[in-house]
């Protein structure tokens, strides 16, 4: 499949699977109250469509000419994703704990060891205000790693990508709340 057919069926297996609809508002990670949840765990939960999804993130990457040697984010909203997109182009992955492990290690880069000379992406299943993604980047960076690219399945308001681009991060969403039919969350909680 090429790249838009990748995202087109990205976006049209995240709309069948992933996005749900309550009665009442739902509290979502940003603290925000909404009546659509989009769960990209449950929704990417079949090998295939996950499969499909982390291919379609890879190949975003690639026809953005963006060269990267890793792949993670904040857990558990990455952990499939940084994995996933990982196998589809042949490259380490990661996750960032919270806080850095209590016990054994302390350590709070989980997987590859990355650092001085790793260029790195950043994955993220939903975002909203950015805050998961925006961890995981600060970090990826206290390591010495290269942040060169975030990407996210699903951008619920369209607020993170200028405040990326003022920190010289690319960011590539595969889809939006626009592409969804979702109404956008606001820049703040």
């Amino acid at each position: 499949m090429t790249v838009d057919e990748l995202v087109s069926r990205t976006k049209q297996i995240l709309s069948e699977k992933a996005v749900l609809r309550f009665e009442e508002p739902v509290e979502l990670a940003s603290g925000q109250l909404s009546n659509f949840f989009v769960d990209g765990k449950a929704g990417l939960a079949e090998a295939a469509d996950l499969r499909i999804a982390c291919q379609a993130i890879h190949e975003l990457l690639v026809a953005a000419g963006i060269e990267y040697d890793a792949v993670g984010g904040l857990t558990l909203g990455a952990d499939h994703l940084a994995v996933g997109t990982a196998l589809a182009g042949d490259k380490r992955w990661f996750f960032v704990r919270k806080e850095p492990k209590g016990r054994g290690t302390g350590k709070q880069i989980e997987g590859a060891d990355v650092g001085a000379g790793d260029r790195v992406v950043i994955v993220e299943d939903v975002v909203s205000t950015g805050g998961s993604m925006l961890t995981a980047i600060d970090v990826v960076q206290r390591a010495g790693a290269t942040v060169v690219a975030a990407c996210t399945l699903i951008d619920r308001g369209g607020h993170v990508g200028p405040g990326l681009a003022a920190r010289g991060i690319r960011y590539l969403p595969v889809a939006t709340h626009v592409d969804l039919g979702l109404p956008p969350v606001s820049a703040s909680a």
